[in-house]
């Protein structure tokens, strides 16, 4: 993980994680009155350790259906990561939860305030339900192909794929809400339209044999195609 950090630093860039509670940090104090191998301690212990860092309450919007408020409860101060750097060092907890997992948050960027760094990490899960959804519904994961070409192109199809269905294409129910229910709305429609051609072409004058027609020549090129020429159907023949 520090390497990850470090490269994402010396690209310019900042960053917001969640750390392991074995993490070591120190603070500005330490850092510069002692010896940079000595006086690192765990990030759970140091928090413990600091209890003059008093809680502050943050209100943040829920990102799901019912937009509820979370309420947080947060302590912060400016440390160091070993083998990063400088960081604001924020411990967060959900107020109503005491008991629950607590969370210790670094981030590079020492103008950000320690709520701009909570609500940095709460839209990960944005990221991380996008990636859900995109393996799941729009066969992210399901290419064959071999050349790094043809890979960026699948992935460029599959975000193009999720922009729009996320736009809500014409005709679609407006109760369907994740990706998932748009995805089988749309398979639904384009079916029931298929059915509507094939309904209409038959009941045209001279429809069924129109049908029946095409019916044909289609099964006509099928097994002309050398894939089913070689086909055990075929095989099968020749021994015969």
């Amino acid at each position: 993980m520090p390497k990850i950090e470090t490269t994402i630093a010396d690209k310019g860039w900042h960053f917001i994680i969640a750390l392991s509670q074995t993490r070591s940090v120190k603070s500005e104090a330490l850092y510069l009155s002692t010896p940079p191998s000595r006086q690192w301690c765990h990030i759970d212990t140091f928090f413990r350790r600091h209890r003059r860092l008093k809680w502050d309450t943050v209100r943040l919007q829920t990102s799901g259906n019912k937009r509820t408020r979370m309420d947080l409860r947060i302590r912060h101060t400016t440390g160091y990561l070993r083998s990063v750097g400088k960081v604001e060092l924020v411990c967060s907890e959900r107020r109503n939860r005491p008991d629950g997992r607590r969370k210790y948050l670094p981030c590079n960027d020492l103008r950000a305030t320690p709520r701009q760094i909570v609500t940095g990490y709460r839209l990960r899960w944005s990221v991380e339900v996008f990636h859900k959804c995109v393996k799941q519904n729009i066969g992210f994961e399901d290419v064959a192909t071999h050349g790094f070409d043809a890979v960026v192109s699948h992935v460029h199809w599959v975000y193009c794929a999720y922009i729009l269905l996320h736009m809500a294409p014409p005709g679609l129910s407006p109760g369907a809400q994740s990706i998932g229910e748009k995805q089988r709305a749309l398979q639904q429609g384009l079916a029931a339209r298929e059915k509507r051609q094939i309904l209409q072409k038959l009941t045209q004058i001279g429809g069924v044999q129109r049908y029946t027609e095409e019916l044909r020549q289609a099964l006509e090129i099928g097994l002309q195609c050398p894939v089913h020429r070689k086909g055990p159907f075929h095989q099968r023949r020749r021994r015969g």
